[in-house]
């Protein structure tokens, strides 16, 4: 039985570069940083959801190298989708991230499950970050 979700994995561009964002941007916290022969296996995790690990990986084998490709153009074209996020405060979350350069693609605004902003990370990845609410999907 799955008792829950441990691990995520995120495509980035640059292992250094993107555990540098995850960290001194968005508040994150180192957890393992290893080099497993030719392979790098990079994590972070929230301080306050220390059950789930982001995995940061560049795409490679036992990736075809078409998917690859594609996976590159997609960060190129900032078009891949990445985490979801919740924080306590949209607008405020969106000034603070802002003034530190992160780029968004949606500025908060108003949904029926609660205040919305789109941000991308440094790698072209989508980050949804959702103040929630209570609400009725009907």
């Amino acid at each position: 039985m799955i008792t829950n979700v441990s691990i995520v994995s995120v495509f980035v561009k640059d292992v250094d570069a993107a555990k540098a964002f995850y960290i001194d941007v968005l508040g994150f916290a180192e957890h393992t940083d290893v080099q497993l022969g030719d392979y790098r296996w990079c994590t972070v995790k929230h301080p306050t959801q220390p059950e789930l690990q982001i995995h940061l990986t560049i795409p490679g084998p036992p990736i075809s190298p078409e998917m690859v490709a594609a996976i590159t153009r997609a960060q190129d074209e900032g078009g891949m989708f990445g985490i979801g996020v919740n924080v306590d405060d949209c607008h405020r979350t969106y000034d603070e991230l802002s003034a530190k350069g992160v780029e968004f693609l949606q500025k908060p605004e108003e949904r029926p499950y609660g205040v919305e902003a789109v941000a991308r990370d440094n790698s072209g990845n989508w980050m949804v970050m959702v103040e929630p609410r209570e609400f009725t999907p009907a």
